[in-house]
């Protein structure tokens, strides 16, 4: 059904146009009835149609939001007399006079309806104004409260239109963006008809940019240089990631440690120790895993983080010895140099660089031996804590257990028959007793003599050998120094 439009441009310094029509479109095409040109409208942007005896406006591109007094124009909207819709930064004052619809389009410079939305939803009141209602309010309040010209009530709303009438307005407009569309012109960069013959003929072909998907291109460059440096870093750089070769341990076919402490020979595998979805601890614990060796380190050296890498290195050439670095590798940690933050904590130099003597004003600083130690000591050391015994006196029975008539006497000290260490061996009298000579005699057995098991003198003679008291793997059944215990121990 036709009715009757009248477009005032108070934008534009034109005169008011008339249009006797079934419907208005809204947009930056030419084609439109109102045209609103500029960048943030939509080439079809909206339209208005009349239905049921109201004005309806539609919004045809979604994506582009229309304002309604501040609101959001959902699908359709039945305008009323005082209404205002914002499309982009133009405002659209409806009115009616005799039937007439009247819009008056106004350009905003300081205020755009996404702007009001949020006052609007507080006070209920709309404050975009257009020209004509600043100097109208301007008129008739000359000494009016400042602001007041920026605001005025939200219009009353009309009733939704009918699921009919609903059906038939969506059928009209797809029939009318249908009929605008068909009468853009074409392109002349994909021309459908009339082509030109000879040099004027369109020539123009897509950029290979255009034609190759993003992907696969950035899938090309990604490839190309990672692919280059891994030929370089294979050619030129192969010693970054393994600067010597695997040590002889790690190397050999055959096992030679007895007993042994891998469940099979390496025979030079790199797979042994890298895979792809395993850490390097965990290869290790689960080749280093047979009945006389278990892998577990001591609890302060689980929660600094510290694993098998960090004292058993590799890749330090074949005549390096791994069990020879883990010896090393206490004093290179455990140092005052070593600034270092493990667990929170700090290392230092122990006992001050000496063998550390564990009793400090008749007083035991040894901890003693760990639920651990114990249980794997309780048939050898025959331990048993009395009621009365004192702290200082239970640490003293399990040192004095670790070490008489089980370790064996090396030269210079005296021992018993068997030649296993005694009460003599350490103190020079009995009573009263003598506790000066055992702070000299600790450095007979634990210090750096040769190493049955490194194949050669690790450490010096006159430093200590920190795993001879401070020993890490506690479910080794080849403790200490074998060469140090007596006979009936050496395995205990």
């Amino acid at each position: 059904m036709e009715t009757t439009f009248i477009i005032v441009r108070e934008d534009l310094q034109v005169d008011r146009i008339t249009i006797v029509a079934e419907g208005v479109l809204i947009g930056r095409l030419p084609i439109c009835e109102l045209l609103l040109n500029h960048p943030s409208v939509s080439r079809l942007h909206a339209g208005i149609t009349y239905a049921d005896g109201n004005y309806y406006l539609r919004n045809l591109r979604p994506g582009n939001p229309i304002m309604v007094n501040g609101a959001k124009l959902e699908e359709y909207e039945a305008l009323a007399d005082g209404d205002v819709v914002g499309i982009g930064p133009f405002a659209l004052n409806i009115d009616f006079a005799q039937g007439v619809l009247i819009v008056k389009v106004s350009l905003q410079i300081a205020a755009s309806p996404v702007d009001a939305m949020a006052r609007r939803e507080v006070s209920g009141v709309w404050d975009l104004p257009t020209t004509a209602q600043l100097e109208m309010l301007s008129e008739t309040m000359p000494g009016g409260v400042e602001g007041a010209a920026h605001h005025r009530k939200v219009p009353p709303r009309k009733t939704k239109a009918g699921e009919a009438s609903s059906k038939a307005l969506d059928v009209f407009w797809d029939k009318r963006i249908t009929a605008a569309t068909k009468t853009i012109k074409p392109s002349p960069l994909f021309p459908l008809s009339g082509r030109a013959s000879g040099k004027a003929q369109s020539i123009w072909a897509p950029t290979t940019d255009l034609k190759r998907r993003w992907p696969a291109s950035l899938m090309l460059w990604g490839v190309i240089p990672i692919t280059l440096v891994s030929i370089a870093g294979a050619l030129f750089y192969a010693s970054a990631f393994a600067p010597a070769p695997i040590s002889d341990a790690h190397n050999r076919a055959s096992m030679n440690l007895s007993p042994p402490i891998a469940n099979h020979a390496n025979s030079g595998s790199c797979t042994s120790c890298h895979a792809l979805r395993a850490s390097m601890e965990t290869k290790c614990s689960s080749c280093h895993m047979t009945e006389s060796f278990i892998p577990t380190v001591i609890q302060p050296h689980m929660n600094a983080g510290i694993g098998c890498v960090d004292c058993h290195a590799e890749h330090r050439g074949a005549s390096f010895n791994a069990i020879a670095g883990a010896l090393l590798s206490c004093f290179e940690c455990h140092s005052d140099q070593n600034r270092k933050i493990y667990n929170s904590k700090s290392v230092s130099t122990p006992h001050g660089g000496t063998f550390g003597y564990p009793v400090v004003n008749r007083h035991w600083k040894w901890t003693g031996l760990d639920s651990g130690e114990m249980a794997l000591r309780k048939n050898t050391l025959k331990l048993e804590r009395l009621p009365s015994d004192t702290e200082d006196q239970w640490r003293s029975k399990q040192f004095h257990a670790v070490h008489l008539y089980r370790v064996r006497a090396v030269a210079g000290l005296a021992g018993n028959k068997e030649g296993e260490l005694s009460c003599s061996s350490c103190h020079a009298t009995r009573d009263p007793i003598d506790l000066a000579t055992p702070r000299t005699t600790c450095a007979r057995c634990h210090n750096g003599q040769p190493d049955t098991r490194a194949g050669r003198q690790v450490i010096s003679a006159d430093k200590p050998n920190c795993t001879s008291c401070h020993v890490q793997h506690i479910k080794d059944k080849r403790h200490w120094n074998p060469g140090l215990m007596a006979r009936a121990f050496s395995r205990g």
